[in-house]
């Protein structure tokens, strides 16, 4: 049975905190998410948001039949009785029509109608203007310099959205993270990877380790684990540092592995070991810069060719 626990962050300073509401106010205000006609349009955000992510599903490819009310729960963080509501509305409308999955009977899916897709490129060419309008205030320079900090605030709400939580080794979110990890980096390693020598459950698991999985939106994204390497010596081993393409490029990967260090300082561990493949320079580059130093090797890992140590306050 899977354990989770979150683990704790560092306190936030209320400093950080009035600014992020400050901001919070000022641009829901001034896109207009606040008014029950937004963009103009004969509906309020919500609805109009529902309707534009039912179309995203669709033209992604993933929804030839509509998108998964499921998925669409999930995406847009909204309990169950609201997003049924509002599909009911725009149903009422014309705007969207609800049936049920053709490979699964009990997946029920919502699509656009010719009146919701016109609807919707609508509101398209609409948003566009709002944000055309807002851009055209600004020089180009300036609006570089927006795009970069929307970026960069983009990939840290991600971040910050994501969980992560303590696992038991032997879980299906564990076990599906570590197989997808063997399946990417046997395509990196020129002579492939064996997922016989991926670390067995019980050696992070309660007592002798730990396993860390990060979600987004109820998606396992990403994992790392940690075991007792020496228990007298105060010696943990890190493992399977792990990020989905999809969230890479968001700093998680160096999120997992100080989550993975501050496992081992509360089980009382003073230093932490690791290795990685030749092939993994990126990897390199990052325990680098988090404070790990290259040792002789420590193991026989047929894999390994460079070896880190860090030791931990």
């Amino acid at each position: 049975m899977e354990t989770r626990h979150e683990k704790q962050s560092a306190p936030v300073a209320a400093r950080d905190v009035r600014s992020l509401r400050r901001f919070n106010r000022y641009f829901t205000r001034r896109i207009g998410a606040l008014d029950d006609h937004y963009l103009g349009q004969d509906r309020p955000l919500g609805e109009a948001r529902l309707l534009f992510e039912i179309g995203e599903v669709g033209e992604s490819g993933r929804g030839h039949e509509g998108a998964a009310l499921r998925e669409l729960r999930t995406r847009l963080g909204l309990d169950a009785g609201y997003l049924s509501r509002m599909v009911k509305a725009l149903e009422g409308q014309g705007l969207v029509r609800v049936g049920v999955h053709g490979g699964d009977s009990r997946v029920r899916v919502a699509a656009l109608t010719p009146a919701g897709r016109s609807e919707v490129a609508e509101q398209n060419r609409r948003a566009d203007a709002l944000a055309e309008g807002l851009l055209r205030g600004l020089t180009p320079a300036q609006r570089g310099e927006l795009t970069d900090a929307l970026g960069a605030a983009r990939r840290l709400l991600r971040l910050a959205a994501i969980r992560v939580e303590t696992v038991d080794g032997g879980s299906a979110d564990a076990r599906a993270c570590l197989d997808a990890y063997a399946a990417d980096i046997d395509q990196r390693f020129p002579e492939g990877y064996d997922p016989a020598t991926l670390v067995p459950p019980h050696e992070v698991s309660g007592d002798s380790g730990a396993f860390l999985v990060a979600y987004e939106e109820e998606l396992a994204v990403g994992c790392g684990a940690l075991r007792t390497l020496d228990a007298g010596a105060r010696i943990g081993e890190i493992k399977h540092v792990w990020v989905h393409p999809d969230a890479r490029r968001l700093g998680l990967a160096r999120r997992l592995l100080g989550e993975l260090e501050r496992e081992a300082a509360e089980r009382g561990l003073g230093v932490v070991r690791l290795d990685t493949h030749a092939a993994l320079t990126e990897a390199q580059a990052m325990y680098r810069a988090c404070g790990y130093r290259e040792i002789p090797r420590y193991n026989d890992d047929v894999y390994g060719a460079h070896f880190f140590e860090k030791r931990l306050p």
